[in-house]
């Protein structure tokens, strides 16, 4: 998730409306210490996901609450409008409620498990999609046809419950054209085609295509919609995704370059497509010249080159 730019780097207690407390054996710490990333461990001084009792000691563990972002919703690292954004959740995506306070929802997203705090008012039950956004912006009509007033529009990746009426699929808060659409299980076979789409989407940190995008988000929702999941941050997806390819072998279309705190997919041998600081935006650009920008500021500019299909 992090920026190309040098200077970022990127209850289930004895609680009555829970019912009685588990047997203490369910919670029997037993073996070495396993380290946890906070990023994708939901895991608080006062509570935890009940999913890691066992592993680690809490206060209270909680069972998740399923919901899901009504509209685009930013997550943070803490409670408040002033906090730091650390990912997107997208419309018709599910967030996990661990702990409600103060008007924010602290838990973690389904898609990726990354854990951070939303605020609960853009969250709302959850429907099962049956549809999602295969373009940049989709436009949603008051009626199904393109002359209905527009009462807004979903961003690339959102997922609707919908039935199709004469071209348009009809959900509970408007109409979107068919061509704007996908069933929610099609997939597609080329990232880079898809991360083509949002070309000149602005950098937004934390973005996953609401609004804006940043470089870590632009792989995860690429991959996404060709049936790869992704985890959320650069360091992750570096980590666990394709393997390693030989210094000296040939670029193609595809293959994802790790710099430090950055993140991008070859077009082909010699460009890359990337959301970055920089530019401020989705860009194709010469990989040469993203080398050149970072190398006065790091030893190594380029981290990894991977491919993702072999």
């Amino acid at each position: 998730m992090p920026s190309e730019n040098p200077s970022t780097s990127r209850k289930y207690a004895a609680d009555p409306a829970l019912g009685a407390r588990p047997p203490a054996a369910s919670f029997h710490l037993d073996g070495p210490t396993r380290r946890l990333d906070p990023r994708v461990h939901a895991y608080r001084r006062d509570i935890a996901d009940v999913a890691l009792a066992g592993t680690l000691f809490a206060p209270h563990y909680a069972a998740p609450m399923p919901s899901m972002a009504g509209s685009i919703a930013m997550m943070c690292n803490a409670a408040g409008r002033d906090a730091e954004a650390v990912s997107q959740i997208l419309p018709g995506e599910e967030f996990a409620i661990l702990d409600l306070a103060g008007g924010w929802a602290w838990g973690f997203s389904r898609q990726d498990h990354y854990v951070g705090y939303v605020d609960s008012s853009l969250l709302v039950p959850v429907i099962a999609p049956t549809h999602r956004v295969h373009v940049r912006d989709a436009l949603l009509f008051a009626g199904p046809s393109i002359k209905s007033p527009m009462r807004g529009r979903l961003p690339f990746g959102a997922r609707i419950a919908g039935d199709m009426q004469d071209g348009f699929l009809a959900t509970d808060t408007g109409f979107i054209h068919a061509r704007h659409v996908a069933p929610v299980d099609e997939h597609v076979n080329d990232p880079v085609a898809v991360a083509e789409l949002l070309i000149g989407s602005p950098y937004l940190w934390g973005g996953r295509g609401g609004d804006g995008i940043d470089c870590s988000g632009l792989v995860q929702v690429a991959l996404a919609a060709c049936g790869i999941e992704a985890p959320r941050d650069t360091d992750m997806q570096r980590e666990t995704l394709g393997t390693e390819l030989a210094d000296k072998a040939p670029l193609r279309r595809g293959d994802m370059i790790s710099f430090p705190g950055h993140i991008g997919l070859m077009v082909d041998e010699h460009r890359l497509i990337h959301a970055n600081a920089y530019w401020m935006s989705v860009v194709i650009e010469p990989l040469a010249d993203v080398v050149a920008r970072l190398a006065p500021h790091h030893d190594r500019p380029i981290l990894s080159r991977r491919r993702l299909k072999p």
